[in-house]
């Protein structure tokens, strides 16, 4: 059984079952960004309580299968509109970032690629590097993405405090990995039963341009998402003959190397 991470997937709104079942399927480690909850939060103090359950309560749920659990940090795009919440968030992600298994800032990004959305994602950055984090990348969805990321790549290139290898963009598809990677950066391709990529296409893509700096990822979230999207990945790379050592690479030993540039980062004990 191949042993897998998966970089991106939100925990808080999964039953605990999902966590066995990931366990049984060779999970080793699970990174969850900050995300939306379903409905703007009112205040700061929401996501101080959310923060506190990401990096308190789902290290615990995860550790009882075996799963080492990391998070990311911040006030997501859809919640971005709001300038006012979303600084006084940002001036109190600092109390956490020390906390056991937390990667760095993220996901931040655009929604819907207005002007507020990029204040705070560049706010964002500037937190990240003046504290030397880790950056992990929101893209926009559908008819939003291709001008989103380029939005995203050239607000990347304006903060040489954060390099390029130091962020992933994630949710890349057809038509926005090569800009993504020819920047430098790390790319996640996020593998959904309807919406973004199928497991299919990943592979189509990793065939296309490779596997160095690319991870997969399930985003599973309450939405319409399968947990077990990776090991879908790793199913539809072996049915069309991939060696097993790639499918490590990119489904466990990419994950690695880019959480391993985060200095409070502990590898998985297992894998």
């Amino acid at each position: 059984m191949t042993s897998y991470i998966d970089p991106h997937i939100h925990m808080v709104s999964r039953v605990t079952d999902d966590y066995k079942r990931m366990a049984l399927a060779g999970c080793v480690l699970v990174s969850e960004p900050a995300f939306w909850a379903g409905f703007d939060r009112s205040g700061v103090e929401g996501f101080r309580d959310y923060f506190r359950q990401l990096t308190e309560f789902e290290r615990k749920r995860a550790a009882a299968y075996g799963i080492q659990h990391h998070s990311w940090l911040c006030i997501n795009a859809k919640e971005a509109e709001n300038v006012p919440l979303s600084r006084e968030v940002i001036a109190m992600i600092p109390e956490f970032l020390d906390r056991p298994g937390v990667l760095g800032i993220g996901e931040i990004g655009l929604n819907k690629n207005t002007r507020n959305e990029a204040t705070v994602f560049l706010e964002h950055l500037d937190l990240a590097g003046r504290l030397g984090e880790l950056v992990l990348v929101h893209t926009p969805h559908l008819a939003d993405k291709y001008q989103g990321t380029r939005m995203i790549l050239d607000m990347a290139r304006l903060d040489s405090r954060v390099p390029p290898e130091r962020i992933c963009i994630d949710h890349v598809e057809e038509h926005t990995i090569r800009p993504a990677l020819e920047a430098g950066h790390w790319v996640g391709m996020t593998l959904y039963p309807i919406t973004k990529c199928t497991p299919a296409r990943a592979v189509d893509m990793i065939e296309i341009h490779g596997a160095d700096r690319v991870m997969v990822n399930s985003a599973g979230d309450w939405g319409h998402s399968d947990p077990l999207a990776v090991p879908e990945f790793i199913f539809e790379m072996r049915k069309r003959g991939h060696p097993e050592p790639l499918i490590q690479k990119i489904v466990h030993d990419n994950p690695l190397a880019f959480f391993s540039q985060c200095r409070r980062f502990s590898r998985p004990q297992r894998g």
